[in-house]
């Protein structure tokens, strides 16, 4: 509990910095905290490059980490702000779980998902990182990098997850090479059994991959040969709203 109240504490230093800067005793004013205590916190807080000292100055601002901080979430935060009307639609057009993800490192990390109006529900995967090669939105991911890049991934060990997963170099190639042709992945229960899914990338203003657009069901009922779920029309559906997001971004 001390280190919760701890966090809840610094973060309160830090708001009450946000409007500019504050020496000790108005901040403690403001987070409503012991001088001493906002003293101890600023201390630590501009040992982490969250918090600078003025020159010549008692006062305190927020330091050059917050502002790298921000700069990394804003993109990803307005990413979801512009496509989530997409995923809204495209859940709604083929009756799945409709989500959306970055890359991060060597991983995949989902930071939107809209879910169908089935009784029977996948999971929010909603804020869940992920190794690329389990998943079709990575596999995408991996389509567009250079081919140093990939040959790297590939030279490091590949995690096992069910029996179809790809966790072969060679096999993960010859996919990644049909992705690229195709502009779409599916996975079929490589990640989680019983899970199907399909994603298409999201190309931004200077043409990189910043972003995939999946669909997720059950495999019992998805994709369905007869219905809305059909594998060629939920691919088509998942390239259209990959490629409206795009050309939001981009215009």
């Amino acid at each position: 509990m001390s280190i919760v109240q701890s966090i809840e504490r610094a973060f309160a230093v830090l708001t009450a910095l946000e409007d500019g800067p504050r020496g000790v005793t108005e901040l403690a004013d403001r987070a409503s905290l012991p001088k001493s205590t906002v003293a101890r916190l600023l201390a630590t807080l501009v040992r982490q490059g969250a918090v600078e000292q003025l020159a010549d100055d008692s006062r305190y601002r927020l330091g050059g980490r917050i502002a790298e901080l921000g700069r990394s979430a804003a993109p990803t935060r307005d990413l979801i702000t512009l496509a989530h009307p997409h995923l809204v639609e495209l859940a709604a057009e083929v009756g799945e779980a409709a989500g959306l993800s970055v890359p991060d490192g060597d991983v995949v990390h989902y930071v939107d998902q809209v879910d169908a109006g089935h009784e029977v529900q996948v999971r929010d995967w909603t804020g869940v990182r992920v190794p690329m090669h389990a998943v079709p939105s990575g596999q995408v991911f991996l389509a567009h990098l250079s081919p140093a890049a990939l040959d790297d991934f590939l030279s490091r060990p590949l995690a096992w997850f069910t029996p179809r997963t790809l966790d072969d170099p060679a096999r993960l190639r010859e996919r990644v090479t049909q992705v690229r042709s195709d502009g779409f992945a599916w996975v079929h229960g490589e990640f989680a059994d019983g899970l199907t899914s399909v994603a298409a990338p999201v190309v931004g203003a200077d043409g990189e991959t910043i972003a995939a657009v999946h669909v997720h069901g059950p495999s019992y009922r998805f994709p369905d040969p007869a219905g809305p779920g059909a594998a060629a029309t939920v691919s088509a559906a998942v390239l259209a709203a990959s490629a409206r997001i795009g050309e939001r971004l981009r215009g």
